[in-house]
Order: structure tokens, then sequence, then C-alpha cells
């Protein structure tokens, strides 16, 4: 997936994948996925999403900033 965000590109075919989460089993409609990534330029982004009743219904691309990166490997 691709994304646009504030002139900045996210793209999960040319970011390096760090961290994969899951939130439920294969077919819940409310669980839900959340994979880290660092781009070549090293920002990081959230690829997410999930079935109809999960907080991602739709999969989407969410920067993240770097400073919120350790927290998120910490609860995930």
């Amino acid at each position: 997936m691709k994304k646009i965000i504030c002139k900045k590109e996210y793209d999960t075919e040319t970011a390096t994948l760090i961290k994969a989460y899951y939130n439920g089993q294969l077919g819940d409609p409310t669980g839900y996925e959340e994979n880290l990534y660092q781009t070549p330029e090293g920002l990081y982004f959230l690829y997410v999403a999930g079935g109809e009743a999960s907080i991602y219904p739709e999969a989407d691309i969410k920067r993240l900033a770097k400073t919120k990166v350790k927290e998120w490997l910490e609860t995930h």
C-alpha cells in the first residue's frame, strides 16, 4: 500500500517491516493488525487494517513520530 502524507511517500513495498502486531483471529470482525515500518529516509509509519467491526475497518497508513516508536514497540 502507498500513501502520500504531507508531501512524503509512505509505501509498504519499499519500507522495512520492523514489527507486525495482530489482535484477534483471522476472520474475526473485531480483529485488526498494526504493522510498523521504516522508510529508507528514516520515517516511521503504521499500516493498519481490520475487520468491519474493528478500530480499523479500512486499510490505511498512519504516520508515527520517532518519539512514539519506542512507546508503540513496548505496548505491542
